[in-house]
This record gives C-alpha cells, sequence and structure tokens, in this order.
C-alpha cells in the first residue's frame, strides 16, 4: 500500500467533555438499552443490523470508548487484589524490568510502568543498562530475575539495541513470568484450541476488554485486524478468533484494503500509519478500536507534535457506532494489563485464590 493513500487533511477531534461527563455517569457495563447498535450478534442480517444501526441516535457519548476510565477501574480492581493478598499470605507482587540503552520514548514508557505499580502497591524492579551492554549481561539479568522469589513478571523493554538478539532475549524469560505474553510457548497456546496461555500480549488483550467492558458482543462478527505484528496483530487476531469472529488481517501486501475493511463489524487497527482508514473505509455501525499512536507535527503544541491514531478519528466518528480517541484510548489499557498479568502471576505462583 503507497504511503500516499494515508495522509490527507484530516484533523482529530477532541475529545468533548460531554462524552466524558456521560460516561462517567453511566456504568463501564453499558446496558443493551443505552447502546444497542453496539451488540453485534450473528442471528440477524447483515442488512438488518445496519439498518438497526441507521435507525438508533448517533450521540457522542455513545461512540467514545474511554480507555482512560476502563483503565482506571481495572487499576482500582488490581490495587484491591493486591492488598486483599498482602494482607492474607503477606505476598506483594513484584514486576522487574529491563531497560537497555538511552531511548526517551522506552524510557517514558518504563517511567509511567514504574509510576502505575506504585499506585497499584506493586514492587517494582528496574534494571538500567547503557546502550553497549552485552547480550550476555541482559541475559544474566533475566536469570537473576527467573530466580528471584519476590519477581512474579519480568519486562524487556523494546526494541532492544540493534547487535542484540531479541529472539534469544525474549526467550530466556520463564514463561511463568512472562507478564508481556510474548514467549513462544504462550504465543503457541495462544493460537491452539483448546489450550490456554499463561499470559497474553497486553494491547491486544486491553483491546478485547475494552469491547467486552462496553458490551460489544464479537461472536459471530466479521472482525479486521489491521497489522500481522508479534507484539499486536497477530495476537489480536488470534484472541478475535477465540471470541468466536470471523477474522481477516489486512497488512501491507494485502490488495484494496479498504474492501476488506469495509466489511467489518470490528477493527482493530495497529498500522502505524497516521490517518490510514479513512471513514469512507467503515462499515456504517462498525466498532474501532484504534492501536495506532503517531506523533505528527504540530507548531501550535507545546511539545511540537501531537499524537494522532492510525484511523482518522473525525470521519470515523460520524460513521462507527463506537471508536478509541488517541490518546486516550488502547495506551491507558496497556499498562493495566500488564499490571493484571503481574498479579495473576503471583497469584498462580501462590497458588492464591
Amino acid at each position: 500500500m503507497a504511503s500516499t493513500l494515508f495522509f490527507t487533511n484530516c484533523h482529530l477531534s477532541p475529545f468533548s467533555s460531554t462524552a466524558a461527563a456521560a460516561l462517567r455517569r453511566h456504568p463501564i457495563r453499558v446496558a443493551p438499552t443505552s447502546l444497542r447498535f453496539l451488540a453485534l450478534h450473528s442471528a440477524p442480517s447483515q442488512s438488518s443490523r445496519v439498518a438497526a444501526v441507521a435507525a438508533m441516535g448517533t450521540e457522542a457519548s455513545a461512540k467514545v470508548i474511554d480507555g482512560k476510565l476502563v483503565a482506571k477501574q481495572i487499576r482500582d480492581e488490581i490495587t484491591a487484589e493486591v492488598s486483599r493478598m498482602k494482607e492474607a499470605i503477606g505476598v506483594v507482587p513484584g514486576l522487574a524490568v529491563i531497560l537497555v540503552g538511552d531511548r526517551k520514548d522506552s524510557a517514558t514508557y518504563v517511567r509511567n510502568k514504574q509510576k502505575a505499580c506504585e499506585a497499584a502497591g506493586i514492587n517494582s524492579l528496574e534494571a538500567f543498562l547503557p546502550e553497549d551492554s552485552t547480550e550476555e549481561e541482559v541475559l544474566n539479568y533475566i536469570s537473576g530475575y527467573n530466580e528471584d522469589p519476590s519477581v512474579h513478571g519480568i519486562l524487556v523493554q523494546l526494541p532492544l539495541p540493534s547487535h542484540m538478539n531479541e529472539q534469544n532475549i525474549l526467550n530466556a524469560i520463564t514463561i511463568e513470568k512472562d507478564v508481556d505474553g510474548f514467549h513462544p510457548l504462550n504465543i503457541g497456546r495462544l493460537a491452539m484450541r483448546d489450550r490456554e496461555p499463561l499470559f497474553v500480549p497486553c494491547t491486544p488483550k486491553g483491546c478485547i476488554e475494552l469491547l467486552r467492558r462496553y458490551g460489544v458482543s464479537i461472536k459471530g462478527t466479521r472482525a479486521v485486524v489491521i497489522g500481522r505484528s508479534n507484539i499486536v496483530g497477530m495476537p489480536a487476531a488470534l484472541l478475535l478468533q477465540r471470541e468466536d469472529a470471523t477474522v481477516s488481517v489486512v497488512h501491507s501486501k494485502t490488495l484494496n484494503p479498504e474492501e476488506i475493511i469495509r466489511q467489518a463489524d470490528i477493527v482493530i487497527s495497529a498500522a502505524g500509519q497516521p490517518h490510514m482508514v479513512r471513514g469512507s473505509w467503515i462499515k456504517p455501525g462498525a466498532v474501532i478500536i484504534d492501536v495506532g499512536i503517531n506523533p505528527v507535527e504540530d507548531p501550535n503544541s507545546t511539545r511540537g507534535y501531537r499524537l494522532i491514531g492510525d484511523v482518522c478519528y473525525e470521519e470515523a466518528i460520524k460513521v462507527a457506532s463506537a471508536v478509541t480517541p488517541v490518546p486516550g484510548g488502547v495506551g491507558p489499557m496497556t499498562i493495566a494489563m500488564l499490571l493484571q498479568n503481574t498479579l495473576n502471576s503471583a497469584k498462580r505462583i501462590h497458588k492464591f485464590e
């Protein structure tokens, strides 16, 4: 797909305060009467679903999937469970993060994870290694954390420096502490029927959790995942398939991607292409989960740039039944799912129910 297809004069609309207030007045598990058009069941015909969507109102509060709000609720739930576990058996979940090099974006992600751990009562350990560290030095840290009973989750911040073998390093993390869900055994179990991975990758897990908490029925729908990375696209497609959706994956070699996307009831976009998905590509009433976080120049911003998604939000909001904003959609869910995986790991290791 040529990049010239993806850039036009489309500006991201700000998330309205009215929408935020409305979402706070209602529980996260949206009742069918308030978001009936989000319940995409397999029984009605395609045309009847589209007609039902068209017949419903299109008020803004029903269209914004507020990841910040959902993530806060999940983190509150985790904080309560961490406290209960500490009081019951004296164990505090521990997460170890290894950062190699001085990339500013990676350092920011690690700081955010550290703050989130502290807020939830989870112990946070960080290993900061210089850019020219050897692969063996990283593996030594992983080995130490594998053996440390106070550590229940290990995360190596990606990307790694080019001289390191990412596969070797990720494979060295014991599967019982692979809270990122990237170990091949976890991915293999995710791909197989009747097998359960110990952990699911955090970003795609967060996408599915957003759909669940907003009452979106996945079973029987047509879903499209844009992007096939090991981190988001591929596991997102596997998760949707586990929820009994019929899944297509669109990638850089796909012919006529807009035609495939236009058939989808649910779209998860993780292409990393600013405003690639246009409103004309979206089926009326579809639910859009935008994973893209793309910096674009903005002289009006104090940072000199702003973040936009893969989906042209301003156009999508007029067609879709629900859409995640960028920022404030999937991003907050990723860290919430990391905390949840770490808590679940501690519970499993210590056999705490």
